[in-house]
């Protein structure tokens, strides 16, 4: 059973470790300041390409919580994200990511009813320190809008991850499925906003195809399912307890491929940030509180989820 669990997370942070490949191809494989255009290429391609491997479109309720979703965890994301690795140095955006945790943990004592741990909370402290050694080391190299892109696609991405555990799987549907949904939704809410700002699709060499290939399908397709299959089997907190991962990814790409330095502060603020992941593993169950029951009926898969979200002897929270 532990050696089950163990394969469950190491499978599921290998999406995080797929997003710090992100800033290294963004910034040298990608055209320059096209963040929206990158947005779309990577989510409506891979959205559309799962939709076609499942064959399954929402029902009833399930429409309006596929676009919040696709908002959340791709429409405002993506944006954000690609407009913090075109302004900032590739670790710096990926570790400003690491104060997920903290959001997450706030989050699902809103939305979840789990109380915040001590373990929880110092754990989420200590990969926000780890992101301040990075940044004020790097200060005089920040630009001001990358910082806040990197923390709104944080903050987006944590209330996404937050809401997908509290509704849940519909009946007979998969995380592939649900996958699709979140990025088709998410791409079409950012193609009318990248043709508006951007104009027409840049001409694309062999090195760019290839870039987007990569995300489209490993960066996105591949690890979104992964996520989002670790948030149902895991818990929203414990999952996002593996987000810095991806600026240790990112931070080890740097200095391996792109020759960024390093110094021993910004190493000191990864190895914090490690600690945290280790951490989040490890969180102790919470207390829950009670939940308001939303508008809309639960199916039966859906209560068995909000069950499982509220049940402190058999969930913890974690991350």
């Amino acid at each position: 059973m532990a050696a089950d669990r163990a394969a469950l997370i190491a499978l599921t942070a290998l999406a995080p470790v797929s997003w710090g490949t992100t800033y290294a191809v963004t910034t040298e494989f990608l055209p320059p300041d096209r963040p929206l255009f990158t947005a779309l290429a990577r989510a409506l391609p891979a959205g559309l390409l799962l939709l076609a491997l499942t064959r399954v479109l929402p029902r009833g309720a399930w429409w309006g919580r596929a676009v919040v979703l696709g908002a959340l965890n791709i429409g405002a994301f993506f944006p954000l994200l690609f407009l913090s690795a075109y302004r900032l140095p590739g670790g710096t955006a990926a570790v400003v990511g690491s104060a997920g945790p903290l959001f997450v943990v706030g989050l699902s004592a809103l939305l979840l009813g789990l109380r915040p741990t001590l373990r929880s909370v110092a754990a989420g402290v200590a990969a926000a320190s780890g992101v301040g050694l990075v940044v004020l080391e790097g200060a005089g190299a920040l630009d001001a809008l990358g910082v806040l892109a990197a923390l709104g696609s944080t903050l987006s991405m944590s209330a996404g991850t937050v809401l997908t555990k509290r509704w849940g799987l519909p009946d007979g549907v998969g995380p592939l499925a649900l996958t699709g949904w979140q990025l088709t939704a998410g791409g079409l809410i950012v193609a009318p906003v990248a043709f508006l700002v951007e104009g027409a699709p840049p001409a694309l060499d062999a090195p760019a195809a290839g870039g987007y290939l990569y995300l489209a399908l490993a960066g996105t397709a591949v690890a979104y399912w992964l996520w989002f299959r670790g948030i149902g089997r895991l818990g929203a907190t414990q999952v996002t307890f593996l987000g810095p991962l991806s600026p240790l990814t990112a931070a080890v790409v740097g200095w391996a491929a792109l020759g960024q330095a390093l110094t021993p502060l910004q190493l000191a603020g990864m190895a914090l940030a490690f600690g945290a992941t280790v951490a989040g593993q490890r969180t102790p169950p919470a207390p829950a509180r009670a939940v308001p029951a939303p508008a809309v009926p639960f199916s039966s898969a859906e209560r068995n989820g909000r069950k499982d979200a509220m049940d402190v002897t058999d969930r913890a929270l974690r991350r």
